[in-house]
């Protein structure tokens, strides 16, 4: 049916427009690097609190741990400044994820949070608890 192709034609260019725009949009760098919140309220990402004597080890520990993940850059950022933000992305579509981590007087505060979406299905949760469990 020539509808149904044409249907099918516009269903697969708006799937190719998206992906394109998931993996080229502009990464702000002001917007994603920025303090850690305590606590996040919605369902696409996570934070966690990594309490130790000497933050600024852990952070740069965290800065090895994040090099080693496949798809995973720093977006900005040092150990010296106490804070880093990196861009992960999923394997298939390559949305971005953040994570930022930063020195706190208690330890060490990583959140991890999805750009695009409502929810993360866990990735985020899940992603912190793998590299806290590399440090």
């Amino acid at each position: 049916d020539p509808k149904m192709k044409v249907y099918l034609g516009l269903v697969a260019l708006m799937l190719v427009g998206a992906a394109v725009y998931i993996r080229l949009a502009p990464q702000i760098v002001a917007r994603w690097h920025v303090a850690v919140p305590e606590t996040v309220s919605t369902e696409g990402g996570a934070v966690r609190e990594i309490a130790a004597p000497d933050p600024r080890a852990v952070l740069a520990r965290l800065v090895e741990v994040a090099a080693a993940m496949p798809r995973t850059v720093q977006l900005a950022g040092s150990v010296a400044e106490g804070r880093v933000t990196w861009v992960a992305r999923s394997r298939l579509w390559g949305f971005p994820d953040y994570i930022t981590a930063e020195v706190t007087p208690k330890g060490v505060r990583i959140w991890s949070r999805l750009r695009f979406g409502r929810s993360d299905f866990g990735v985020n949760a899940a992603r912190l608890a793998d590299w806290i469990a590399r440090l």
